[in-house]
């Protein structure tokens, strides 16, 4: 007699609250994330969070991976959203907040290439609208376990972020992205720790080193080799294992690690590497490294 296999239900869903500046591109990820196989709600009012996410509970194998855009949209019932979800953490629901964000040239770009006005602008300007909405959105960013800066990317390459964040190898993994950036840039929107290499010499004065960057090898020995860098690099690595394991023990399973020097050329570029390589020799740890003013004048 052939025995019936026993199906494994799902004892809990994934739940995902996706929101952000307008602009930020929160509907590409949102087509991200249903391309992976998620139940996306776009739009959702808060106060229809906590029903939505209780049927979930009741039955996950109906509903294992959903994902809820909640966005400025719903401005009248916004400030409810803090409620909803408090609410729904006592009841045991289990969620995690993706907020997208880009500096403020970008968004005003966006919406000027987009011929469309910001949903909070009124009679004011397209950064009035931003400022505004900025203020609304500065709690719930500052309680998000990922924050995507998109300043940078294009719509494939968020939608690859998105990917990387949400594998099916699971959010087990803490993955971590070292960027370098120059601070007459403005310091990474997204940025969950920092730190300044702007004491270690500058290769901008040396004549031979300056038309180099930190990924060329003289660059690179030159900066590893300055006095007080490797004590730097290893402290500052020590100093982040607490960091990443607070991190997992908060759910946040996605970080960005911002290394800066003047102009992000030089200095950060080489430090950020040789960052990378030390937090790669780490268990459940996934590192990207990223040059986000490399190139600039």
């Amino acid at each position: 007699m052939t025995s019936t296999p026993q199906v494994v239900k799902p004892t809990q869903s994934e739940v995902v609250v996706l929101t952000g500046t307008s602009g930020a591109g929160r509907t590409t990820a949102a087509h991200a994330l249903e391309d992976m196989g998620w139940y996306v709600v776009d739009n959702l009012p808060p106060q229809m969070l906590q029903p939505l996410t209780d049927l979930v509970a009741r039955t996950p194998e109906a509903l294992p991976k959903l994902a809820v855009g909640v966005d400025i949209r719903s401005r009248n019932l916004f400030p409810t959203l803090r409620d909803a979800l408090d609410a729904m953490r006592a009841a045991g629901v289990n969620y995690r907040v993706v907020f997208l964000d880009a500096n403020d040239d970008v968004l005003v770009r966006r919406f000027e290439q987009g011929r469309r006005p910001h949903p909070l602008q009124g009679e004011g300007r397209i950064v009035d609208g931003i400022q505004a909405e900025r203020l609304l959105l500065a709690d719930l960013k500052d309680s998000a376990e990922i924050v995507i800066d998109t300043s940078t990317t294009n719509v494939h390459e968020l939608a690859a972020n998105v990917h990387e964040v949400f594998s099916e190898d699971g959010p087990i993994v803490l993955r971590l992205n070292v960027m370098s950036f120059g601070f007459k840039y403005g310091l990474p929107v997204d940025a969950n720790y920092v730190a300044d290499v702007r004491f270690v010499p500058n290769p901008h004065w040396i004549p031979e080193l300056r038309p180099h960057t930190g990924l060329d090898p003289d660059v690179s020995e030159f900066v590893l080799s300055a006095p007080g860098t490797q004590t730097f690099i290893d402290r500052f690595v020590e100093a982040l294992v607490p960091v990443l394991d607070g991190y997992r023990r908060e759910r946040k399973h996605y970080a960005t690690i911002a290394v800066g020097c003047t102009g992000g050329k030089h200095r950060s570029v080489a430090i950020s590497e040789e960052i990378g390589k030390r937090l790669r020799q780490m268990t459940d740890v996934r590192v990207a490294v990223t040059h986000r003013d490399l190139g600039r004048e």
